[in-house]
């Protein structure tokens, strides 16, 4: 029935990848189902045959799905399916995107979409390399134009030795985790978190990787020689096509140039929007394609952008390759927030706004492989005004969360250790400016506004982009790139770190690939920059206050014995919901007896504090302590302390003269100071006042002496008998 069925299988980091075709989707231009140990995920990608008439752009949308299914689970939930895109889902189909979007032919329009969808998951080997294999075979066998193929590995780094495609236990011991992607030629993505790692480790973590999936793109290219369909017909430029782009330049290069040499990014917009406006009405008077000339324009600001850098060394600001833009670091300018920080860096600007929170605050992420909880986020957002555009708002897009997440990685390995700090922390990034690499402006002002908050981080961390121009006649890597350059160049390259080493590295190629020299400069000159940021971000701030700001809560971890964590919960949560009621804190309680008392006063906390220690502390023979007399008896008064315990104050150990009525001495709501005198046979504590000062709290047993002999003719009944008459229980045998 599978006529055309294929399969290919190779040994790979010691496991089995196996990719095959022909058995299910077969009725999409390419289909893959690509399989790490027990990992599998169905890869298709389906172009429409003709591009929509006047589209400028190439349409290329890139899917992944997770079906829980895949590891045996059924989704939570009202509805109990799949619903919208999760952040790992999210992330996972940029990382596809990002290395396939170069190799499409320039001039290509026809919609592409590809989808991937996990279908099992053996909670060893991660979806998202066998995802990015699977989509690139898929492309290849496809017949849709496409430059590759493209293999993707992620590399460890182990006791000092790379890994390849690390385990889900080798991860929690790796101090690396890099993901990248390429050709044969080279590099064309590459996503990490580091822990602060060297530039010399981290590019030999590249090397090592590429030189890892050479096998792959190998494999890959011996399955479509015997499996891919028909190739598509490669674009041409048409005769009327490379005579419209001649006379664009004739009309525009010159004004153009002369457009690019404002410094200043809002009238640059302005002059460059003029003389596009000039040559089409131009064009139009010559009864040109209009729509066509459009895409050919942006074709001439390229370049006159880069050939003027390459040409002069000098860039559209005026700035030289290695010069980063005047920065500005301030903290503390929200008076009611936990931390703040406002970072500047020419015409970018972030405002970094950090949360302290309590256990209560964690993130719950219900994953793939299992819910885990998350303490530390990051939310970056990027609304329309910051680049002086009217735009949709909403909940966040792909690019917001993934600049949040390249952010994330690069805080992530500085945080102290939760025993040390037992917060849960909270920063929004708010973009108020853009004009270039706002996540590298995120990073910076996220670390100044978490040690404005009091996270003792490791170190400060700030992050920096490059850019690169490559022309046949030489190439220029430029520091801390502008917007147009980020679009008009060939790399963006994002090196986040501390003065020690790397903590986030992420690249993205828009070319086919760059040499190694290219990366070693890049590099090189990226810590450079991050250096000179650094220093400048020292301005606002050296490092983290000693101290959490006064409208944080105030964490205070206390341990209990494990057997008394029912105690201090209480049947059906009463006795916790009845303290962070009266003492307004909120209290964690975790397994192994810790507990975080959380509070925005110092007494409220220890009201909290106190209260629980006498749920779990053990009454002392001989000790005193307050109490306060809760039910009042004919045979004497119960009374509460140490929390939760309660005592029996018989009443010939009310007062030393006789008491003829309990009432006399107590009332029911009483303060009062308790001596521990015994117990009885069944542990209910025996309780005393008259050999205690109740001014003082005094022992003053000596002074009372021992106990009066109960008068003849006191019938009262004390005692077990009498507390058990009193509570009608079965007197028993």
């Amino acid at each position: 029935m599978f006529d055309n069925y294929f399969r290919k299988e190779i040994a790979w980091g010691g496991k089995t990848l196996v990719l095959e075709s022909g058995k299910i989707a077969r009725q999409a231009d390419g289909a893959v189902m690509a399989r790490l140990g027990d990992t599998i995920v169905l890869c298709t990608a389906v172009g429409a045959r003709s591009a929509k008439p006047g589209q400028d752009f190439f349409p290329l949308t890139v899917h992944y799905q997770e079906k829980t299914f895949a590891a045996g689970k059924i989704p939570g939930g009202f509805f109990k399916r799949e619903g919208r895109p999760s952040e790992s889902e999210t992330l996972i189909s940029r990382l596809i995107d990002r290395p396939i979007r170069p190799l499409f032919p320039e001039g290509f329009r026809n919609e592409v979409q590809v989808i991937a969808t996990v279908l099992s998951h053996d909670m060893e080997n991660d979806p998202d390399i066998v995802a990015m294999v699977g989509c690139s075979a898929a492309l290849t066998l496809s017949g849709i134009p496409f430059f590759g193929p493209v293999g993707a590995a992620r590399v460890g780094y182990i006791n000092g030795a790379y890994v390849l495609n690390p385990t889900a236990d080798q991860r929690k011991e790796s101090v690396l985790d890099l993901v990248l992607a390429g050709t044969a030629e080279g590099v064309l993505m590459v996503e990490s978190e580091a822990s602060e790692l060297t530039e010399e480790v981290m590019l030999g973590a590249v090397t090592f990787g590429h030189a890892a999936f050479q096998p792959v793109i190998q494999a890959i290219i011996e399955l479509a020689e015997v499996a891919s369909k028909e190739p598509w017909p490669l674009p041409e430029p048409s005769e009327a096509e490379v005579a419209l782009k001649k006379r664009i330049a004739e009309l525009g290069r010159a004004d153009m140039a002369v457009a690019y040499t404002e410094t200043q990014k809002l009238v640059r917009q302005d002059k460059v929007g003029a003389v596009k406006k000039k040559v089409i009405a131009a064009l139009e008077a010559e009864g040109a394609d209009v729509n066509l000339a459009k895409g050919l324009l942006k074709e001439l600001e390229a370049d006159v952008v880069r050939n003027n850098i390459l040409d002069t060394g000098k860039r559209i600001d005026g700035r030289d390759t290695r010069t980063v833009r005047p920065i500005m670091a301030e903290v503390g300018v929200l008076p009611r927030a936990h931390g703040s920080a406002l970072f500047t860096r020419g015409e970018t600007q972030a405002l970094c706004v950090a949360t302290l929170g309590t256990g209560q605050d964690e993130q719950v992420i219900d994953a793939l492989a299992g819910e885990y909880r998350e303490d530390f986020m990051l939310h970056y957002n990027f609304p329309p005004y910051s680049v002086n555009e009217t735009g949709r708002m909403g909940s966040p897009g792909r690019r917001e969360v993934g600049h949040g997440k390249l952010a994330w990685r690069a805080i992530h390995p500085l945080l102290p250790e939760k025993e040390k700090f037992p917060y849960t922390v909270r920063v929004v990034s708010e973009i108020t400016e853009s004009n270039g690499s706002s996540s590298m402006a995120t990073v910076c002002g996220t670390s100044l506004s978490m040690m404005d908050a009091g996270v003792p981080l490791k170190r400060p961390c700030a992050g920096i982009a490059m850019g690169l121009i490559k022309e046949d006649r030489g190439f220029a890597v430029l520091s801390d790139i502008l917007g147009d350059e980020d679009h008009l160049g060939d790399m963006d390259f994002k090196v986040a770190g501390t003065e020690v080493g790397i903590t986030s590295l992420q690249m993205d190629i828009k070319i086919t690939s760059i040499t190694p020299e290219i990366m070693r400069i890049a590099v090189e000159q990226a810590r450079e920059g991050r250096l000179h940021i650094l220093g400048e971000m020292a301005k606002g701030l050296t490092g983290a206050r000693t101290d959490v700001a006064a409208t944080a809560p105030r964490i205070t971890v206390i341990n209990v014995p494990k057997d008394k964590i029912r105690d201090v919960i209480g049947s059906g949560g009463k006795v916790i919901r009845e303290i962070t009621e009266q003492t307004g804190t909120k209290v964690d309680i975790e397994d192994d007896g810790t507990i975080k008392v959380a509070a925005t006063s110092i007494e409220a906390a220890q009201r909290a504090i106190d209260w629980i220690k006498g749920i779990v502390a053990e009454p002392e023979l001989g000790a005193i302590y307050n109490g306060k007399v809760v039910k009042t008896a004919d045979f004497g008064a119960f009374v509460n302390f140490l929390g939760a315990k309660d005592g029996l104050v018989h009443i010939s150990e009310l007062a030393n003269d006789r008491v003829n009525k309990t009432t006399d001495i107590v009332k029911d709501g009483d303060a009062v100071k308790v001596k521990v005198i015994g117990f009885d046979e069944r542990g209910k504590v025996k309780l005393s006042m008259r050999v205690v000062d109740q001014a003082t709290g005094a022992d003053i047993t000596e002074q009372v002496g021992a106990k009066r002999p109960r008068p003849e003719g006191d019938d009262r009944r004390g005692g077990e008998r009498g507390e058990r008459r009193e509570r009608r229980e079965p007197r028993g045998d």
